[in-house]
């Protein structure tokens, strides 16, 4: 399969095509068609890949595509090199697929747009970036697309560079776009020197070698530190404590972005890395411990501050935290493949409503404030009934795409981990059922509370709505993929996601403990517990906010100590400014620039500036101009040298 190298190749000829040439072409219709037209051809290289790959046997559906040889040092070589398995394959066809309905979503949502075609331009380079990450077949060449994928973001978070950001701590969306910058950076330092110890260790970077001889070269206190290190990176990327402070205030770009970015790619990318490198976290429980800890912790911690949120896209942005803390419980426990499979459903459904909130802001004339909308299902019933469906995904309804994802998760929390962790992911599940009704029901139904006057509710172009359709139906039946043994037993249909997996994460699954026995009435009534929970959720939401605000602010009005505290993320970023970024301002101000900058290296230059003036100053003084004093100079110099060499010495 030659052609497969051209997957990751048209979005870069698409970014450099509509970069160099979207300005003149000036035309939206077709900058968005050459930069849609690209992925789309990619999904399509990618579904034939797919194919090509079912056709042979389980252990023999992977191959590696070399495109030429990056770095040749020594004994270091590294290779612009593909690896096309099962795992990388879906990660591609999440990417290419959903990132194509994005692209279509766009030229209808940045229509107008006084910089359309470098909006374009970088949707590419974050898709040729993201391709890169989840393609190459060694870990600096997923590490190129790692940084990338972050320049990407940089970019797009801040699109809007010249926009305030409302109701935050951050003024510009620049600035946002800079905090989710330096903050990632803090957790690739840990890749970074995760990559430096498994060079040592392996000599080499390539995923295929290090997975098979890992048990042979590492013991178990090395393979902690490199995989706490990988895992301190994947905090970063998807978004996890206690470096997800970054990811609420990404929502300052445009909300294709969001979709994009935050929903269906890039936070996903600690996840993929993770199970890429499954055999090394499976070889530590230490790790695996501090993984399903820290992704219990954020998925519950940010359902809460989920509740309470009032910008439509600051529910979602915190409804990913959350579920991104699914999916490292998952990981953390052993079931990598439950994680991908959230991974999955999470794209469909997120994107959808990321898109689907997106919609409702154009129709409301750039209005993000749930709290004066309502009543818009007459105004938007597309919008309205996709956002629903998306709604009901994401709660885990019977049979909707997250209610078989998400349960699988908490199966396998119970199995693999403790009732505890069960209870604590069902109260996280919990919160996501409330807050989810809560914004679908402020926003679309109820009275309205928006001016009339001045905005006129509409439904999208159909360059939005079908998007929003298609991604509808995957959030509908895009479970059934991966239904469970309990339910596929029953009704004798096979866990598809999981035989297509399997052999990637056969020796990660070998190293974990194993539980035998008939577990099925166990995981059936989990089930049914789960299915309440959610249905509880929704019914409390109900009752709160479908007579409108006064209910909710009356309930505010009596926990308003928590009410603020959640409103406020537990006040995160007050606490990192005083303790973190207070201080390194301060010391970089009055050590580094006051006394380091100005006295030392400026006073160095400048004072060797001033000893060289007044040098040169005493120095011109000889040059008087009067012939007499240059000859008798002269002589003098001559009876010297005369005398150095006729002397005695």
């Amino acid at each position: 399969m030659n052609y497969a190298a051209l997957i990751p190749l048209f979005p870069l000829v698409g970014f450099v095509i509509v970069a160099l040439f979207g300005r003149r072409i000036n035309n939206e219709k077709l900058v968005g068609t050459i930069a849609s037209g690209a992925i789309l051809a990619s999904f399509i290289t990618a579904v034939s890949v797919f194919m090509g790959l079912s056709a042979h046997a389980p252990e023999e559906r992977s191959f590696v595509h070399e495109v030429y040889t990056w770095i040749a040092t020594g004994d270091f070589k590294v290779n612009i090199a593909y690896q096309f398995d099962q795992l990388s394959i879906l990660f591609t066809l999440i990417i290419t697929g959903i990132g194509f309905l994005i692209h279509v979503y766009s030229i209808g949502y940045m229509h107008g747009d006084k910089s359309f075609p470098r909006f374009f331009a970088y949707l590419n380079l974050f898709v040729f970036m993201m391709l890169n990450l989840v393609l190459a077949n060694n870990m600096l060449l997923t590490f190129l697309g790692w940084e990338g994928v972050g320049l990407a973001s940089y970019l797009l978070i801040g699109f809007w560079y010249d926009r305030k950001f409302e109701g935050t701590n951050i003024t510009w969306t620049g600035d946002a776009a800079m905090k989710a910058f330096v903050v990632n950076r803090i957790g690739d330092f840990g890749v970074l020197l995760a990559m430096f110890l498994l060079f040592t260790n392996f000599g080499t970077l390539d995923y295929a070698a290090i997975n098979s001889n890992a048990q042979s070269v590492l013991s178990t206190e090395k393979a902690t530190l490199i995989t706490l290190l990988l895992f301190l990176g994947c905090t970063g990327k998807s978004a996890q404590i206690p470096l997800g402070v970054w990811l609420p205030d990404a929502m300052a770009g445009p909300t294709p972005v969001s979709a994009l970015i935050h929903a269906a790619t890039m936070v996903t990318s600690g996840i993929f890395l993770i199970a890429r490198t499954n055999v090394l976290f499976a070889m530590s429980p230490t790790t695996m411990a501090v993984v399903t800890g820290i992704g219990i912790t954020t998925a519950l911690l940010a359902g809460l501050v989920g509740l309470v949120q009032n910008d439509i896209k600051k529910v979602l942005a915190y409804s990913t935290v959350s579920q991104l803390g699914f999916m490292f419980v998952a990981l953390g426990v052993g079931a990598f493949t439950a994680g991908v499979f959230h991974v999955m459903t999470h794209a469909f459904f997120k994107a959808l409503l990321f898109l689907g909130s997106g919609s409702v802001i154009h129709g409301m004339h750039e209005e993000q404030d749930i709290r004066k909308m309502g009543g818009l299902k007459k105004y938007m019933p597309i919008t309205y009934r996709t956002f629903l469906i998306g709604t009901l995904a994401i709660a885990g309804i019977p049979f909707f795409s997250g209610f078989f994802s998400k349960d699988e998760i908490l199966w396998f929390a119970w199995l693999n981990g403790s009732p505890v962790l069960w209870g604590v992911g069902a109260l996280a599940a919990l919160t996501t059922a409330f807050y989810m009704w809560r914004l679908t029901t402020l926003t679309f139904s109820g009275e309205e509370r928006f001016d009339h006057h001045h905005v006129h509710p509409h439904e999208s172009p159909a360059t939005m709505t079908i998007p929003l359709i298609v991604l509808a139906v995957l959030s509908a039946v895009g479970g059934l993929l991966g239904i469970p043994h309990v339910i596929g037993h029953a009704l004798h249909l096979p866990n598809l996601l999981e035989g297509w997996l399997e052999p990637i994460f056969a020796n990660g699954h070998a190293l974990l403990p194993k539980h035998e026995g008939d577990h099925a009435s166990l995981e059936i009534t989990l089930m049914a517990v789960s299915s309440v929970i959610a249905v509880i959720g929704i019914l409390a939401a109900r009752s709160v906010y479908s007579k409108g605000m006064g209910t909710a602010n009356s309930i505010a009005g009596k926990l308003s100590a928590g009410y603020k505290l959640l409103l406020n993320k537990y006040f995160v970023d007050e606490v990192y400014n005083l303790l973190v970024a207070g201080p390194i301002m301060a010391a970089s101000r009055d050590f580094l620039w006051k006394i380091v900058d100005v006295l030392a290296i400026d006073g160095l230059v400048n004072g060797s500036a001033r000893s060289m003036g007044a040098l040169s100053g005493t120095l011109r003084k000889i040059q008087s101009g009067v012939a007499q004093n240059y000859a008798l100079i002269m002589m003098i110099g001559i009876v010297v040298l005369l005398g150095m060499v006729l002397g005695p010495w």
